[in-house]
């Protein structure tokens, strides 16, 4: 959430920033009823200021044996105007808050305007694979190799589920104790958050209210609140330290959370998209830092470097991007894709997102720090990154390694736990397809 005291100040200047990743924002209703609101405040406190001088000078005037009658008039007088003034700024302070709570985060000065068309290329790692066969997509490769079922997935959970299988289920097992231990050496403290989290995590986060359909929420008549399945353990992680005031001693943080996403990603499906690129359900370990402000930028160095060393130690080609204004996360005021190549797409798709969120989710979610010495608390900064999400893993590795027989070369860090260094096709026969009933 941005600083109201931040559009007072310089509404210009913040309207400027958000225009890079928004189509217009006017800020003249806010400040409007932002105005009114502090006014009332005043007058508020004026009355209950005079309401607790008569509160004081009733017993007073009694014992000394004079008229209090007039004091009590005022006093009920008072009660009403302060219930009407109490009335009118928690209207105000709704309408302050909706406006707020619906801003995206301010762009960094080095973040373009624009759309993902405006994303901009920074590193690129390897060499695009050329194959001297006719290469086959990863939905080919998964199902010859028996890797994938993707016709019971559907069966049990519909479009946009599948079933890890044989070596796909150790292949996305084994890819998954890669991070972890790779993670744990890097000194980021592993947490297993719950999966099904309440409201006010998404709220923090920045994907609440914005993307509040995109979630599965779960109801129940029982339960007084809703809760939902978390899209990523950002969310979760996020809000560890929420209405917490760490010591500087503490800082930085640096977790690391494993959990399935959930996600609707309701009209989003392309027909290239195929396969395990994109679906309902998917693995993927998330990194998160809490920090000092000024050390945000550094640690968004670190978050970088950290997932793009777990893709290049896989052998894969990638890229690394600038993504635009328009293309990151409301919350997040700067983002750097590490996006694979997948050949039979002809384009690179995102595997980690490494992004700060300077104070935006730490405001929203009343995050602070306090340093040595100093007696006023301070907003932390909150970065996150993926580290990996497995799904587009799975068909970059199949389609860059492929092999003209159809095998599949393991890449080396990962032959231990598959017992192998290649993936060899094999004879479905019956079990490709599920039994149909006569």
């Amino acid at each position: 959430m941005l600083d109201i005291a931040l559009i007072r100040e310089n509404p210009t200047k913040v309207q400027e920033a958000l225009l890079k990743r928004m189509d217009g924002v006017d800020f003249s209703q806010l400040l409007a009823w932002d105005s009114e609101r502090r006014a009332i405040q005043t007058e508020l406190e004026g009355k209950r200021s005079r309401r607790n001088e008569v509160s004081a000078e009733i017993p007073k005037l009694k014992k000394a044996g004079e008229d209090v009658q007039g004091l009590f008039s005022e006093m009920k007088a008072l009660g009403e105007e302060i219930k009407g003034l109490e009335a009118r700024h928690q209207e105000r302070q709704e309408q302050v808050d909706a406006f707020m709570h619906r801003l995206p985060n301010l762009p960094d000065a080095d973040v373009v305007a624009g759309g993902k068309e405006h994303n901009r290329v920074l590193d690129t790692w390897g060499q695009k694979p050329s194959f001297d066969f006719e290469p086959k997509d990863h939905v080919e490769l998964l199902e010859s190799l028996g890797m994938v079922d993707f016709e019971r997935g559907v069966k049990l959970g519909g479009r946009g589920f599948w079933i890890y299988r044989g070596m796909g289920a150790r292949l996305e097992w084994a890819l998954l104790n890669f991070f972890v231990s790779r993670h744990l050496e890097a000194g980021f403290e592993f947490m297993l958050p719950p999966h099904i989290l309440l409201p006010q995590c998404g709220f923090t986060a920045g994907q609440f209210p914005k993307f509040d359909e995109d979630v599965f929420y779960l109801e129940s008549e029982a339960e007084k609140e809703r809760h939902f399945l978390l899209p990523t353990a950002e969310t979760a992680l996020v809000n560890l330290h929420r209405d917490e005031i760490l010591s500087e001693a503490e800082l930085p943080r640096k977790y690391f959370g494993y959990t399935p996403c959930y996600r609707k990603e309701a009209g989003s499906y392309r027909t290239q998209e195929r396969g395990t690129v994109r679906g309902h359900q998917f693995n993927k370990v998330e990194l998160f830092f809490y920090t000092r402000p000024e050390d945000s930028d550094v640690a968004l160095e670190e978050l970088l470097a950290h997932a793009q060393g777990l893709v290049r130690s896989l052998g894969l080609h990638h890229q690394v991007s600038q993504l635009a204004a328009g293309d990151c996360s409301p919350g997040m005021a700067k983002t750097l894709d590490i996006e694979v190549w997948i050949p039979s797409m002809g384009e690179y798709k995102e595997v980690s997102s490494a992004s700060n969120a300077r104070d935006y989710q730490a405001r929203r979610g009343k995050m602070r720090f306090r340093r040595e010495g100093q007696k006023k608390n301070e907003l932390l900064h909150t970065l996150n990154a993926s580290g990996l999400a497995t799904s587009r893993l799975v068909p970059a590795i199949v389609e860059q390694f492929q092999r003209a027989d159809g095998s599949v070369a393991v890449p080396e860090p990962l032959q231990q736990a598959m017992g192998t260094d290649v993936l060899t096709p094999v004879a479905l026969a019956a079990a490709k397809k599920p039994a149909t009933k006569k």
